[in-house]
């Protein structure tokens, strides 16, 4: 089923013209646009270099303060929608930079967002009233209407990997922000409380959900790729992923946030996958490793905190030159909630 259009006769675009200005317009003229057999998108595969970013936000430093732009951030703009702020057709992705000394004021907004830490010697973040700090590999949870606010006390930059679901709330109208006036919220927890409430297979007795969003708010990067390196052992690896594991919400075992889906996977030197495809237009951050991805038949080549796309339905696989870490954010959650979602293994 293809859905074609059917030929125009001049007595059919009179028609399509008159119905115009009633607001009206013909289906058989447009389905085939708009009911695709298989997935559609403008998001194309891409590569964004870390080093160039780097250098390019620190250049930015010396044009204006963390505080002037509310966030000093670089967009990763998908060359196929550029203008449009979108990594993927439904989530957003930037590079931020808080420089020594600095801090990002406090404000918060309908959006959730994550962080993924690129570089980090000491720097935080607060969100909700509790503090943490900001290392190399954490993932971070900022959920909707959640204040939250960054510093950097330590000597050296930091840069992280902001993910937010702005496409998605942007097509439910549903956007809100607001500051609180000070660059800093005031402190209510100490730090590490959440992760010792919720991260340790233990909740609260009483606990009520108070967002759809994983209570925890820091996954720290060395308990994650202590965990990796564990189930090396047991020699499980899945032909397509290798090990991979999704980040969860403690509460019902659901991921981290109700909007983006997050992973991390290992996967060792040699380990070449079986191709797959899904439906979540993905991207993957390599954390450790150097290596290649086959997307769609194009090559793209990574190293450390490189970031690339792999969108809807694009078959890819994974060739590690050495033993790599990659970290994955996609919008997988909606689409099983809505029953979308769909995956293929091998080549097709």
């Amino acid at each position: 089923m293809s859905f074609e259009k059917p030929t125009d006769t001049p007595e059919r675009s009179a028609f399509y013209k008159a119905i115009e200005p009633e607001g009206l317009s013909a289906l058989w003229a447009v389905m085939g646009n708009i009911i695709t057999p298989t997935p559609k998108s403008p998001c194309v595969p891409h590569i964004w270099r870390y080093d160039s970013i780097r250098a390019r936000l620190l250049e930015a430093s010396g044009l204006i303060t963390a505080k002037e732009a509310e966030r000093r951030v670089l967009i990763l703009e998908n060359p196929g929608m550029r203008g449009q702020s979108k990594i993927t057709t439904s989530l957003y992705c930037g590079v931020q930079l808080v420089m020594p000394g600095e801090v990002a004021p406090a404000h918060r907004h309908s959006q959730s967002a994550l962080r993924f830490v690129l570089e980090s010697s000491g720097a935080q973040t607060v969100v909700g009233g509790e503090r943490t700090e900001m290392r190399m590999g954490d993932f971070i949870i900022t959920p909707h209407w959640q204040w939250h606010d960054h510093g950097n006390d330590s000597d050296q930059p930091i840069f992280w990997l902001d993910v937010l679901d702005i496409p998605i709330v942007q097509f439910f109208d549903a956007s809100f922000a607001e500051g609180t006036g000070a660059d800093q919220q005031k402190l209510l927890r100490s730090e590490g409380d959440s992760l010792a409430r919720y991260g340790a297979n233990m909740l609260p007795l009483g606990y009520e959900k108070h967002t759809p969003a994983s209570p925890i708010f820091n996954y720290p990067y060395d308990r994650s790729r202590a965990a990796l390196e564990a189930m090396r052992h047991q020699n499980e690896w899945d032909p397509c992923h290798g090990l991979r594991m999704r980040y969860i919400n403690p509460v019902n075992g659901d991921w981290a946030m109700p909007s983006i889906g997050t992973t991390l996977q290992l996967l060792p030197k040699g380990f070449d996958t079986q191709a797959y495809r899904s439906t979540d237009a993905t991207g993957f951050v390599a954390v450790e490793g150097r290596g290649h991805s086959i997307v769609a038949g194009q090559r793209i080549d990574w190293g450390p905190r490189d970031v690339f796309i792999v969108p809807s339905w694009h078959e890819v696989t994974h060739h590690p030159a050495e033993d790599s870490v990659l970290f994955a954010f996609s919008d997988r959650p909606i689409q099983e909630k809505l029953g979308l979602h769909r995956e293929q293994r091998g080549n097709h």
